[in-house]
């Protein structure tokens, strides 16, 4: 269990696996600048902890992320400012050296589709519903979506999604490729859990420099990339966690990582 407490966030640590839930499900965990705030600061803690490999990202309740809470936001209600900083919750957990894992248990708009669109790979229940929406309250859009949906769905059909603002369900995020798989809502939490649990018995130094790889190649050129990846492919082949993994592969049993 994780030492910090938020308002807006609950945040678990167990072993290797972090499980980090946008925690305001009487409103649909719409966006307020406390959220963002905490949000922020604890993918910072997360990013930070070597123990933790792979970060399971969701919502409370009945729904992902909305985006803003328009109704907190005209009442007045909770005007602390947000930082341009905590605009990075993006960057966080695009590029944080941990797998990052979207459990989209609902509604997924706005911000919180960009969020979702940031994490390396993503699960949907069979009634999530994913938006755009910024057109819709006639704004361009925050959070880096043109940035990263076109890498995940293609150019042209992120370019559709954008503009046109309107509501798919998950049957159709799975076929476009935005998820990939769904499940159904009774079995949805529990079937994702198992999928973060399972990777996060990974060796964690070649779990890490996998994610940085992905990373990297994303803004290197071919070559250069190369020649990074081949070091990190050295380094973890001669780790010792390396040969434990073959160890236990050889005398079928699990092996024990100690992250050297």
């Amino acid at each position: 269990m994780s030492d910090k407490t938020y308002e807006t966030i609950l945040y678990e640590v167990e072993g290797p696996l972090a499980t980090v839930t946008m925690n305001r499900p009487g409103s649909l965990n719409g966006i307020t600048p406390t959220l963002m705030r905490e949000l922020y600061e604890c993918l910072n803690q997360v990013a930070g902890d070597p123990d933790v490999r792979v970060v399971l990202f969701t919502g409370a309740g009945r729904a992902f992320c909305p985006g803003v809470d328009l109704k907190a936001s005209t009442s007045g209600e909770n005007q602390e400012p947000n930082r341009r900083e905590y605009f990075h919750i993006t960057s966080l957990l695009h590029e944080m050296p941990k797998v990052t894992i979207a459990a989209v248990n609902g509604a997924c708009a706005g911000a919180g589709f960009g969020w979702a669109c940031a994490c390396d790979l993503r699960y949907a229940s069979e009634r999530a519903k994913f938006n755009s929406a910024f057109l819709g309250v006639g704004i361009s859009g925050d959070m880096a979506g043109p940035w990263l949906l076109p890498r995940i769905v293609g150019a042209t059909k992120a370019r559709e999604l954008f503009f046109s603002s309107q509501k798919f369900d998950a049957t159709e995020a799975e076929r476009i490729g935005l998820v990939l798989n769904t499940f159904p809502e009774d079995t949805f939490r529990d079937e994702v859990r198992a999928i973060a649990v399972q990777l996060s018995k990974s060796a964690p130094l070649a779990i890490g420099e996998m994610k940085k790889n992905f990373i990297n190649a994303e803004n290197m050129p071919l070559k250069d990339y190369i020649e990074l990846e081949t070091e990190r492919h050295s380094r973890t082949g001669g780790s010792q966690d390396s040969r434990e993994a073959f160890r236990a592969f050889v005398e079928k049993r699990e092996p024990r990582f100690v992250g050297r």
